[in-house]
């Protein structure tokens, strides 16, 4: 009999975490690749550039898939939770803070210090990690490599490979499958390879990522992006035309037969990272009710933002004579303003039951953005907005919005706040999508409160802090703005309770329905008896 003590509360003996051997083996392979980055983020010359950027690739992809393929084939299908709570990694134990603040010291750097990542300035040539990555961006558009690019490619292949191991781990769920083959393409296809080979086709057309729709794209309506646009004659126009169109329609449209899962967890950069490497630190997302208040009051008013210094940003190149152009700042403000009133007048009349006590919120929202915008125009001058130069301001916009918050802190923070601190607080396009989603989309996540056993994986496992346990304990059905329908709360529930559907508007939302047993109107019986 083994005296060893076992402090652990888990079922599980705590043995069972330990990693095996071919997993170790696993660690060492992919801690070799990184080795190869760290060397040259240490400005390490290497004779050899595209052979060590091969290795260094290479020895990640084979770590990361052996040790999946370890960890996961030789169990049985079906969710298990692992010890999440148990490991340091995942329970914000030391390596967990570990990892979060090597993150964000990555994204510090490579927004704000990419000469420290080997940047080239003034002409010169690219070195250290930057340098590294030369090849491969020669090979694919003919010119040396930006922090951007580097950027873009770890993100990919962060995608590519934790996508691999999460579909070991989903692999009994047709649905998870599905979505992560989905997202593994969209960030290859269309974030990655695309924009590089339209550079090669017209060097005059700003990077573009075809999926990246306003208000996460923040520069489509700058005016350097307008001008580059405009002057590639008509692939560029065609391509500005395309992001306006797939704000005011292909957008709702989308939302309305889907649910703003079609972006969030089909589609969207943030959410597939989130979704692959972020997958481990789901359940870290608080579940308290203090923290949905704090989500509803930050995404909204980081979505009032994003609208405001939108409008801002084209406000301050517009002229004020209308022979130089019909789209004068005064015909730009009263179209604006005139289309948040439709909308909002529209809501209040339709839907204003949907919101409930949040419609008085969703007022304070819209009248603060008309009188921001009304004190922009009349405060206004060629070179000030806000009293402020309008060069700053469009700096601002893309410095909080576009690289602290969705870069910084929106990654950075997977260890500590969970997978989807950014998709949660801070996407301004997850609140438009969660506005569409909760006033006129056929999803929801229907639930059988007869089945349910409380045993609480659902909640456990929502990356976007929702108590699922709570809505399906009443057999209500789940319309939330924040639910990004990645189906992990179905995916994870032992009993079928939960069900992801696309059907009609009417009997969408059932807040005051509670079901008795299997949808068994207990008082009912009870009258007839008597």
């Amino acid at each position: 009999m083994s005296n060893k003590l076992n402090h652990s509360m888990s079922i599980a003996k705590p043995d069972a975490l330990q990693l095996t051997i071919k997993q170790k083996s696993a660690v060492v392979i992919g801690l070799l690749g990184l080795f190869i980055l760290v060397l040259a983020l240490a400005n390490v010359n290497f004779p050899y550039k595209e052979t060590f950027l091969a290795a260094s690739m290479i020895l990640i992809a084979a770590g990361t898939i052996i040790y999946s393929r370890e960890a996961y084939l030789s169990k049985h299908e079906g969710i298990k939770n692992d010890g999440a709570w148990f490991k340091s990694t995942s329970a914000r134990g030391l390596w967990g803070w570990i990892i979060g603040l090597v993150l964000t010291g990555f994204y510090i750097v490579l927004y704000f210090f990419p000469e420290y990542l080997g940047l080239g300035t003034d002409g010169a040539n690219n070195t250290g990690l930057i340098g590294l990555f030369d090849p491969l961006s020669q090979l694919l558009s003919g010119r040396n490599a930006s922090q951007w690019f580097v950027y873009g490619t770890l993100y990919t292949m962060a995608i590519l490979v934790f996508g691999y191991k999460f579909l070991l781990k989903y692999r009994h769920n047709r649905y998870q499958r599905l979505r992560t083959f989905s997202v593994m393409f969209f960030q290859l296809a269309f974030a990655f390879l695309i924009p590089e080979f339209m550079y090669v086709m017209n060097n005059d057309l700003p990077y573009y990522d075809l999926k990246s729709i306003w208000p996460l794209n923040y520069y489509l309506f700058d005016e350097w992006s307008v001008k580059a646009f405009l002057s590639a004659g008509h692939i560029g126009l065609a391509l500005l035309l395309f992001g306006i169109i797939s704000i005011f329609i292909i957008t709702p449209i989308l939302t309305y037969k889907y649910g703003k899962r079609w972006y969030c967890s089909w589609v969207c950069g943030c959410g597939g990272l989130a979704e692959t490497a972020g997958d481990p630190f789901r359940h870290l997302s608080s579940k308290k009710l203090s923290a949905w208040k704090m989500e509803r009051w930050l995404i909204h008013t980081v979505l009032v933002f994003s609208v405001v210094m939108t409008t801002a940003v084209i406000y301050s190149y517009l002229g004020y004579d209308k022979n130089d152009f019909w789209l004068t700042r005064g015909v730009f403000i009263a179209l604006v303003t005139g289309l948040l009133s439709i909308l909002f007048t529209g809501v209040m009349l339709f839907k204003r039951h949907e919101f409930g006590k949040d419609a008085k919120y969703g007022a304070i929202g819209f009248f603060t953005v008309i009188m921001l915008l009304l004190v922009m125009h009349f405060t206004g001058t060629t070179d000030k907005l806000f009293f402020v130069k309008s060069s700053a301001l469009r700096s601002a916009y893309g410095l909080y919005i576009g690289s602290i918050f969705s870069g910084v802190i929106g990654t950075g923070f997977y260890p500590i706040f969970g997978n989807r601190v950014w998709c949660r607080f801070g996407c301004p396009m997850a609140a438009i999508l969660g506005f569409q989603q909760r006033l006129f989309s056929k999803f929801r996540i229907t639930t059988n409160g007869g089945q349910c056993i409380s045993c609480g994986n659902c909640s456990t496992y929502c990356e976007m802090g929702i108590d699922v346990r709570a809505y399906a304990q009443k057999g209500e059905n789940i319309v939330r703005s924040s639910c990004v329908g990645c189906g992990i709360c179905a995916a994870v529930c032992p009993r079928g309770v939960l069900k992801l559907e696309n059907d009609s508007m009417k009997g969408r939302i059932n807040p005051t329905e509670i079901l008795l047993g299997n949808d068994v109107n207990l008082m009912e019986l009870v009258n007839k008896k008597q």
